[in-house]
């Protein structure tokens, strides 16, 4: 009975262990790099948060001048004109945040460009992935790009090679 249960633990493992290999490993980073219209969308991108950010930087920077001048003739307004100076910088100051959350807020602006040029991409990228598992009997695909608890892996697991060249395929097609 005990050699039985040792046999069934033993053949159990092993066919766990056979399943447990069903697996591929990929870099989503690098598949996303080698796309040139990625890479051409996250240039637009940064160059628009850098210019927006510059609108933003302006705001504020109106806000603080506002600021500094009230407060260098403070003792000399009455306090209806403090209060009055007080409101408008406080004002000032909220326009400029809600500038800001319309540009980078999660419905902002640049939020909205960002699905646009990128969600596309991201279809294609993470269909073909799907296409390819599916194709060579994958299970599952576990993406290294960004996990930073992987201490080894070996390389004939990655198969980020063969799905840019999947990409490539259906970029010429």
């Amino acid at each position: 009975m005990r050699r039985f249960i040792l046999v069934l633990a033993l053949v159990l493992g092993l066919s766990f262990a056979a399943s447990a290999q069903n697996y591929a490993l990929v870099n989503s980073e690098k598949i996303f790099k080698s796309i040139e219209s990625y890479n051409t969308a996250i240039s637009e991108l940064d160059k628009m948060a850098q210019e927006y950010q510059a609108e933003v930087d302006e705001k504020f920077k109106a806000v603080e001048n506002l600021y500094n001048a009230y407060m260098q003739r403070k003792s000399q307004l009455s306090e209806a004109s403090q209060a009055a100076n007080e409101e408008n910088i406080i004002k000032k100051e909220q326009e400029a945040t809600e500038f800001q959350e319309s540009i980078f807020g999660t419905d902002g602006e640049l939020m909205k460009k960002r699905l646009e040029l990128i969600q596309p991409i991201q279809k294609l990228v993470f269909s073909t992935i799907e296409e390819y598992a599916k194709a060579k009997g994958y299970d599952m695909v576990i993406d290294i790009s960004q996990n930073a608890t992987m201490l080894y892996y070996s390389p004939k697991a990655d198969h980020t090679e063969a799905i840019i060249a999947e990409l490539k395929k259906k970029e010429n097609k």
